[in-house]
């Protein structure tokens, strides 16, 4: 896709987000329903009122556009097969919200042919909306994004995420961690794969990595490392499948340093 995206779709993204970010601010720290979709996936009315407002609004504004959402999937849409197709997190970071930690995001990406062409990511309790637009560029608040200058893995700060199989795979996590723990300068993990994404983006961490991602975890988020400067593979180095659901985005500088760390955690280097 060569032309810009039509402004209306970041318009819409937006709005959609900041509309998310009211009904977020408002159960926040409220004794409001959660159940379980899994042992330790957890999901709260305020997802749900979410994703049902963010589906509204696009079938009114664009009819033929598709939704894939987290708590709906496709949402049995009778749409045919569409060039265009939102993808929507309703809450990445459920389980920090349900706690009442103040780590969370609405994250709302759009597909056009089948290539992320707009993304929105906000944070409501820090107020802080990330946005790009492919060939655009990425921004935080209106003012423009670009990932850290850091090139030596000692001087870098990490972050990763583990998944809800994450009893199941421990050992292989917990190798691939020992191994980065012992190059980079530190290690977070913070609960929401699109916020940790947009803040590589931003420069204020230099690389993350995660296994088994969903695509509304990381469409939007993705999109913004990419336009702010910054790369993603998955662990061999390879374009990312959002439906494969591993990566690892970096700075650029860093990026073949962390392939490598992993691949020695994984046993495929000595």
């Amino acid at each position: 896709m060569s032309a810009s995206p039509d402004p209306i779709f970041l318009a819409t993204a937006v709005e959609a987000a900041l509309a998310a970010g009211r009904i977020q601010r408002r159960y926040f720290r409220q004794n409001i329903a959660i159940s379980k979709k899994g042992p330790i996936d957890l999901v709260t009315a305020a997802d749900l009122e979410v994703e049902r407002e963010f589906r509204m609004l696009i079938a009114e504004r664009f009819p033929s556009h598709v939704v894939l959402g987290e708590e709906q999937g496709s949402g049995g849409s009778t749409v045919p097969a569409s060039r265009y197709r939102w993808i929507i997190d309703p809450i990445d970071g459920t389980t920090n919200f349900a706690h009442g930690l103040a780590i969370f995001c609405c994250s709302i990406a759009l597909e056009i042919d089948g290539r992320v062409a707009v993304g929105a990511v906000y944070d409501p309790i820090a107020e802080e909306l990330f946005t790009a637009e492919l060939g655009q560029g990425a921004w935080l608040n209106g003012a423009p994004l670009r990932v850290s200058p850091c090139e030596r893995l000692i001087d870098a700060l990490m972050c990763t995420g583990f998944p809800y199989s994450v009893r199941e795979k421990r050992q292989r996590l917990v190798n691939i961690f020992g191994a980065l723990l012992g190059e980079a300068q530190g290690i977070r993990r913070l609960g929401s794969a699109a916020l940790d994404l947009c803040y590589v983006a931003a420069g204020r961490l230099d690389g993350f990595w995660e296994d088994t991602l969903q695509p509304w975890d990381m469409a939007a988020a993705a999109l913004i490392v990419e336009e702010a400067g910054g790369r993603l593979t998955n662990y061999l180095g390879e374009q990312v499948d959002m439906f494969r659901g591993q990566v690892v985005a970096s700075n650029g500088k860093l990026h073949a340093g962390i392939l490598d760390v992993i691949a020695r955690g994984e046993g495929r280097l000595p």
